[in-house]
């Protein structure tokens, strides 16, 4: 493998962990930036709600701007913009709700850029390593996630103001992202073949079991991240102090779940994964619906990290080789881009759906709703398979043609 190709790897990694630092950084500390800006709770969920909403025009803006410069481009300019949003969100004060509005419009629209671009440069990556390497960028992205989250703690128990908080990271992380976007790597370009009665050149028929993983899966990942604690201290019964831990121990086994799921996808293929992933975590739904105690509860949480952390990589990874293996690298990216967007929908889908569930029936029915919808990806699962004429059991071979110059060369 190629020294260019190693170099794009690793910076292009070090993007995925500084995204995943950068928005812990933020959701984690979402009461201290309601407090200090003097956000009403009624005002805070429009603003909580714009951020996905905003990231899907920026996925959409993505995938036209794509055709006319590269992904790394997008990449090394829309993260930047991520980093300082964020500082602009812990550098008002009270009453400058505007400062506000404005910082984190501002980042959901760098995000949906960045998740886009980020994502299209690891598939490209991949195609031209022949293996499956996307799980351990977003293994990267949870350790970034993890570090975010720990800083962000750091933060609140010393009563740090949060541009304190934030100025250190941004002032680490901006260079360093600067520096390590002169290494990525792009696939060629090429022209797109276009789909029947499609002008963007990818069907949407070809992406729709996959935008539907895709949003089952948020709607799973969003129910841990903004239920978790209150369903096990309201309804196991645990102490307000176990309760902040469901979500640190599914961090920490969507990390270990990724950072060996590459290598389960090049030992049994993409199908097998995922169809595991489904039924590891639909058991984790149910353990949690299930569970008489605390401790429990604290088991289902582990295997919902296990089971959805390979969802969400590998339903990129398809998508952007089913585009490429039918109309070649150009649609690609227009796949992902497309794709991004239920990314966002699930997110926005998932909170308040397991919330009314909750308030009108029982926050125990409510878990099976998620549980549900991740069955349903079981009935998918052969999408994620490659064409065998063309890699051969489902397994890819490395693609010199398609193995880009770094962006050094743009």
């Amino acid at each position: 493998m190629t020294d260019v190709l190693r170099r794009g790897r690793a910076s292009l990694a070090f993007a995925f962990f500084a995204q995943g630092a950068a928005f812990a950084l933020l959701v984690t500390r979402i009461p201290a930036v309601q407090d200090r800006y003097g956000v009403s709770d009624a005002l805070l969920p429009v603003f909580l709600a714009a951020v996905p909403v905003l990231a899907g025009a920026g996925s959409v803006a993505t995938e036209r701007l794509v055709k006319r410069v590269r992904p790394s481009r997008v990449l090394r300019w829309s993260q930047p913009v991520v980093l300082l949003a964020l500082l602009g969100a812990g550098a008002g004060g009270a009453g400058q709700v505007a400062v506000l509005a404005v910082a984190l419009g501002v980042f959901g629209l760098a995000v949906g850029a960045l998740d886009a671009s980020m994502n299209m440069l690891g598939v490209s990556l991949q195609r031209s390593y022949g293996r499956s390497i996307t799980l351990g960028f977003h293994a990267v992205y949870s350790l970034g996630g993890i570090v975010g989250a720990s800083l962000a703690w750091a933060g609140a128990h010393w009563q740090l103001a949060l541009w304190v908080s934030y100025l250190p990271v941004v002032a680490v992380l901006l260079p360093a992202a600067l520096l390590g976007s002169r290494w990525y790597v792009d696939g060629e370009p090429a022209p797109v073949r276009k789909a029947p009665g499609d002008g963007g050149g990818v069907g949407f028929t070809l992406l729709l079991p996959l935008c539907l993983v895709m949003t089952f899966a948020y709607i799973g990942d969003s129910t841990v991240s903004n239920w978790s604690a209150k369903y096990l201290e309201d309804v196991l019964g645990g102490s307000e102090q176990l309760a902040t831990v469901p979500y640190n121990v599914y961090m920490v086994t969507t990390l270990a779940g990724r950072a060996v799921g590459d290598l389960g996808v090049r030992r049994f293929g993409a199908v097998a994964v995922v169809r595991i992933g489904a039924l590891v975590a639909a058991g984790g739904f149910a353990v949690v619906a299930l569970a008489p105690g605390p401790w429990v509860g604290m088991l289902g949480f582990t295997l919902l990290g296990l089971g959805l952390c390979v969802l969400v990589p590998q339903t990129f990874a398809a998508a952007g080789r089913r585009a490429f293996e039918q109309y070649g690298p150009g649609a690609s990216d227009t796949a992902i881009a497309r794709l991004n967007i239920f990314n966002y929908v699930g997110f926005l889908v998932g909170s308040p759906l397991v919330g009314a569930l909750g308030d009108a029936w029982s926050y125990r029915g409510a878990m099976l709703v998620p549980m549900v919808l991740v069955l349903v990806t079981l009935g998918y699962a052969r999408s994620f398979a490659a064409q065998p004429d063309r890699y051969g059991g489902g397994h890819e071979r490395p693609r010199t043609a398609d193995v880009g110059r770094g962006s050094n060369g743009l």
